[in-house]
């Protein structure tokens, strides 16, 4: 490694068919494996707690009611299948652009640069809007910087960090996941001991939240689907686990064990706190949408409750800033790497770091920064999340299908693999069922059907857009590529 940025070698041959050249050996001597076995795991639990847990839960329950645990099992049950499917192809071939990877690989270039970008844009946008709920925060402890002066604080502090080694990125993260799940623990023991009737002077509400006089599901099969897309927007985050994988110390061992523990961490940290929340309280209380948790833990008589749950909103805020600024900025490095993307992006600095993806993965951050600065009133978070609605939807979709054709295409060359996914196609055809059942009841509801088809018309654009690069580029078509596997 030189003292100055360097390019990627031999950008200009990437298209050519003799070429079976891998993104792996590409970044060979660029990226460096700093993050521990360990470190992975505790990124990948944090992935999955984040805001959408914490506050996002409480509108999941106002749109479905009880109904919202059928919600969170179907999810779960997706994410899980999600998961071992990247990690048998993240063990294969541990890469920085992890699924786009995959799906080039498995249906092309084209797809797989759309998947990328798809993900790219996606993860910058959500970066902005975790910059401003958390800022919404502190603006109300420390207004003297505002909204705005509070986002463009949070989002310079995790650029600086992001530009240093990957090794103080993968501790900070490792300590931001440590406090979400002790403060889940605490949320769990203190919720039981609430159900039980354990706390003096607080009766146990039973059983009668969980089948009100409404009903079980009292929105119907409609208000199910509504608090589907919600759930799916909270699981997001998981799979920035295949995509540190490349950075990760004996990659192919610790990404099996970060697979492993993922239906432990459902479980009890999605599935129980729903639980906990649906038992405590009736499922129209206006406190259970504002905030499930503080609305829980003010039962228990705790004082100062409503700041301790802030503070654990904005460490989950904050780290999940944290991961998705990481996974973006190795995501359009992996694409400039691959050439499908500008080539100054895929440079790297000399504490191996990809010190352009970072900055450009923080610009939207920054921007929405100074416009809600000069813009105080204007409701910036909500057209942000709007925009990035179901996108996850998708990009799951095409892991459960670059799965199943890289695992058939293994299969009829006899490829011996280091992990092999068991009922491999049984996970890919729950995961698929899944997200198809989600996408046609997603589009019977005004809302989330908006968002869908706004998810699947910018795939469309970003997808003609790169088949109109390629073609100027004189790119050799997808199918013309030699695969890997």
């Amino acid at each position: 490694m030189t003292t100055q940025e360097t390019a990627p070698a031999a950008a200009s041959t990437i298209d050519k068919p003799t070429l079976a050249t891998t993104e792996s050996s590409l970044e060979k001597g660029s990226l460096e494996q700093k993050l521990t076995p360990g470190q992975l795991t505790m990124m990948s639990l944090g992935g999955a707690i984040g805001a959408g847990l914490f506050v996002g839960s409480g509108a999941a329950i106002a749109v479905a009611g009880p109904a919202v645990l059928i919600a969170y099992v179907i999810a779960g049950l997706i994410i899980i299948a999600i998961m071992h499917m990247l990690g048998e192809m993240a063990v294969r071939e541990p890469a920085s652009g992890a699924f786009s990877v995959f799906a080039e690989r498995a249906m092309g270039r084209i797809v797989g640069t759309t998947v990328g970008w798809l993900y790219w844009v996606q993860l910058i946008i959500v970066i902005a809007a975790e910059a401003l709920g958390a800022a919404a925060v502190m603006a109300g402890w420390f207004p003297t910087l505002g909204v705005g002066g509070w986002v463009i604080a949070f989002v310079a502090l995790f650029t600086v960090l992001n530009l240093l080694n990957v090794k103080h990125y993968g501790r900070v993260e490792f300590w931001f996941a440590g406090l979400k799940v002790v403060a889940i623990l605490a949320f769990l023991v203190l919720g039981g001991a609430l159900l039980f009737g354990l706390i003096p002077g607080v009766p146990s509400p039973g059983l009668s939240n969980l089948v009100p006089p409404e009903g079980f599901a009292p929105t119907g099969i409609l208000g199910i689907a509504s608090a589907l897309l919600i759930v799916m927007f909270a699981f997001g985050g998981t799979e920035v686990a295949a995509i540190a994988a490349a950075e990760t110390e004996n990659p192919k061992s610790s990404i099996q064990r970060a697979v492993r523990s993922v239906l432990f961490r459902i479980l009890v940290f999605y599935i129980c706190s729903i639980l906990v929340i649906v038992l405590a309280l009736p499922w129209n209380d206006p406190a259970v949408e504002a905030g499930p948790f503080a609305a829980v833990l003010e039962l228990t008589n705790i004082p100062a409750v409503e700041t301790i749950i802030q503070i654990i909103v904005v460490v989950a805020l904050l780290s999940a800033l944290n991961a998705n600024l990481y996974a973006a900025s190795r995501m359009i490095f992996s694409l400039a790497r691959r050439g499908n993307a500008p080539a100054f992006l895929g440079r790297v600095s000399p504490n191996s770091v990809p010190r352009i993806a970072v900055i450009a993965s923080v610009l939207v951050g920054f921007a929405t920064g100074v416009i809600a600065l000069f813009n105080p009133d204007e409701d910036l978070l909500v057209p942000l999340l709007n925009i990035i609605g179901s996108t996850i939807i998708l990009l799951w979709i095409s892991i459960s299908v670059s799965f199943i054709i890289l695992r058939r295409r293994g299969e009829r060359r006899g490829e011996q693999l280091d992990y092999r996914l068991p009922f491999g196609y049984g996970f890919a055809a729950i995961a698929l069922l899944g997200l198809g059942l989600i996408m046609v009841l997603s589009a019977f509801d005004p809302v989330a059907g908006g968002q869908l088809f706004a998810t699947i018309a910018l795939s469309l654009v970003i997808g003609a857009v790169t088949a109109v690069v390629f073609l100027a580029r004189g790119t050799k078509r997808p199918s013309d590529r030699v695969h890997k596997f």
